[in-house]
């Protein structure tokens, strides 16, 4: 796929029996002959700067279509998910959703992959009446709630919670933040200003860095000047990789924490093993074979981290689950539907109600287009290269 991010790939396979059954217990009816096909649109950054997002989305989109279409399909007939590179650039994000709308006729969407993209495309969406599932975390998103968009990741604000509990839990009194100045680690900074009188902790440094920055070492000498005895990073990819790095060379020995953005395996490598004893809030698929034999999750999970990994050979991220869910949730409204149709499947997606997924269990309502609590959030500790289930 081009870096222009205008390349597209299209997945419509053929139908048998069996295997995505199991992962909505049965939804799939049996399949019809000659029926048109299910169309998502699918906009993700498979390349550019949040290729480590967008790459195993588009992978779980093309294994997903390929396990339901073997299933039999949905309502009898076969889903194509149309695929877009926006390469990270919001204007792109615009030019093919219009794209999707107007020339692929999709009957719903997902994504994009970030926040700033996702927010870009919410005018088209809305102006069009097409059902959206993002794939990215912002607040404002669903905040104020708008008609026809959703989202799977959980918040900044259930993050910062799940971090300053645990906080509270070792003791912790005073944190020090890093962030970057996009919209995403502000949202995150944000949360944890307001949140943090609630969880006794106090603020004690607040340090902001560029995009482009190579060396945190300014802002983590200052954080260590200030006593805080934690720091939380609310930036995410390269530079959550390069505060680590630093606060690693610099010994520091208080508590590293991170926001969901650094849930998965190639933060872990890309630190090269800097990220020891680094928290980190994660969905259940990142711990799946940790998980309690009555955790809700353990199947869902479990079964799309191995078929993840049978089929990419890589390990699952937070963000491919984001996609996971995303187009099931989406099918499922369709199912329940009845058809395509984009008020009806809009008025099923908000009545999900107990939806289990691989980031999550979903109910959601008029007033909750996300529909996620903490009972799906888990706090991991980096140990010994992975993500270890913090009990």
């Amino acid at each position: 796929m081009s870096s222009s991010g205008s390349a597209r790939r299209s997945f419509l396979f053929g139908r048998a029996a069996v295997a995505a059954a199991a992962i909505l217990a049965g939804a799939w009816l049996p399949p019809a002959h000659a029926q048109p096909a299910i169309k998502v649109g699918v906009l993700v950054a498979s390349t550019g700067p949040l290729a480590f997002v967008g790459d195993p989305e588009a992978k779980t989109v093309k294994l997903l279509v390929e396990q339901v279409n073997r299933a039999g399909g949905v309502l009898g007939r076969p889903v194509e998910a149309v695929v877009y590179d926006t390469g990270a650039d919001a204007r792109q994000a615009t030019t093919l959703a219009r794209r999707l709308i107007e020339n692929d006729k999709v009957d719903f969407m997902i994504g994009p992959s970030s926040s700033g993209e996702t927010m870009a495309v919410v005018p088209i969406i809305e102006e069009a009446g097409l059902p959206l599932i993002s794939m990215a975390a912002a607040n404002a998103i669903i905040e104020p709630v708008k008609k026809w968009v959703f989202k799977t990741p959980h918040s900044y604000q259930q993050a910062i919670e799940k971090i300053f509990s645990d906080m509270r839990e070792r003791g912790i009194k005073t944190v020090g933040i890093i962030a970057g100045a996009g919209g995403a680690d502000q949202d995150c900074r944000n949360e944890a200003h307001k949140s943090a009188a609630a969880y006794g902790l106090r603020i004690a440094a607040d340090e902001t860095h560029a995009p482009a920055d190579t060396d945190m070492t300014p802002q983590l000498t200052r954080i260590r000047g200030s006593g805080a005895a934690a720091i939380l990073g609310c930036n995410t990819g390269s530079t959550s990789v390069i505060t680590t790095r630093n606060y690693r060379q610099m010994g520091m020995k208080v508590p590293l924490y991170f926001q969901h953005g650094a849930g998965s395996q190639q933060f872990i490598d890309q630190t090269a093993g800097a990220s020891e004893g680094v928290r980190v809030p994660v969905p259940a698929v990142l711990v799946a074979s940790q998980l309690a034999a009555d955790d809700p999750q353990l199947e869902i999970a479990s079964r799309y981290a191995k078929a993840f990994k049978a089929a990419t050979g890589e390990a699952v991220s937070a963000f491919g689950a984001y996609a996971h869910d995303a187009l099931l949730l989406g099918l499922d409204a369709v199912r329940r539907a009845g058809s395509a149709d984009k008020a009806k499947v809009r008025e099923q997606l908000e009545k999900t109600s107990d939806f289990i997924g691989a980031t999550g269990i979903y109910k959601m309502t008029a007033k909750d287009h996300m529909g996620l609590d903490q009972r799906s959030f888990k706090m991991a500790e980096i140990r010994n290269g992975a993500f270890v289930l913090v009990k």
